[in-house]
């Protein structure tokens, strides 16, 4: 964050395409960026130091994806406690509005430990969600975890560990089950990058694909104009939805080091 405000006083960002390394220069003055999407597991220090309140006096709109799973240290061991990320979604709440938050249950994982048994991480979903809805939280976005090889190579430093990968049958019971949930809270259900599980769902289920930068729902909650083409970089055929954006964060540069068993991104932990 101390890198991203620098940038934000220089008004631009140079972004290093992590493929072919070339450099792109993105603007950043409130005049030119209709939203700052921020997208987390924690956002303890963005709060501490009180880097959205400064933002907004600048005159940024914010926008967060707060991922918030089942307290599961195998699964990601440098998260903050359930309780901690609980305080930080009601505070984020409390001071840029509920409607502003998407809250990601994401991905859903289902492992085999040394002893054999199959555990998963939906045992903390309800509480979540309970939590959640006394907010003002309105939606909900999940997806199961994807295999990449980078995973299958962290956990073979695992003895006797396995992820599993459901049947499409099961993993729509556990949507359906999700949804019935969340609806008793007024919160909808959206999936990331699940098309396969959606063509099999019902149509009266009312669960859809998610737009996890969702450029017409920024619209709504802060006016101005953004474009509605899908942006091309994503998993378009697989059902993302999000809109075009400029991604700024770096790999190299900021590491993540909540080290998740299943990231598929971060380089760092491999």
């Amino acid at each position: 964050m101390k890198w991203f405000m620098r940038r934000i006083e220089m008004g631009c960002f140079d972004v290093v395409n992590p493929y072919n390394r070339n450099v792109s220069f993105v603007p950043a003055t409130p005049d030119k960026v209709h939203t700052i999407l921020f997208w987390s597991k924690n956002f303890g220090p963005f709060i501490k130091s009180r880097f959205g309140e400064e933002l907004r006096e600048i005159g940024y709109n914010l926008y967060f994806n707060f991922t918030i799973n089942s307290l599961e240290p195998l699964l990601e061991p440098n998260v903050p406690a359930l309780e901690e990320r609980i305080r930080q979604l009601e505070y984020l709440c409390r001071n840029f509005g509920a409607g502003s938050i998407s809250w990601r249950f994401d991905p859903i994982c289902f492992y085999k430990t040394e002893d054999g048994k199959i555990h998963d991480n939906l045992h903390d979903f309800n509480y979540i969600s309970n939590k959640a809805s006394q907010y003002g939280i309105k939606r909900c976005i999940t997806s199961f975890m994807d295999d990449y090889h980078k995973i299958r190579k962290r956990i073979a430093k695992l003895p006797g560990f396995a992820f599993i990968d459901p049947s499409i049958e099961i993993k729509s019971e556990i949507v359906l089950k999700m949804k019935d949930e969340l609806a008793d809270k007024n919160i909808s259900l959206h999936t990331c990058c699940e098309k396969e599980l959606l063509s099999i769902l019902p149509e009266s289920s009312g669960i859809t694909k998610s737009s996890c930068i969702p450029n017409d729902r920024l619209m709504e909650l802060f006016g101005g104009s953004l474009s509605l083409k899908k942006d091309c970089g994503q998993r378009i055929k697989n059902g993302c939805g999000c809109k075009v954006s400029a991604d700024i964060g770096s790999y190299s540069l900021h590491p993540c080091y909540h080290n998740c068993l299943f990231c598929y991104a971060n380089p760092a932990s491999d």
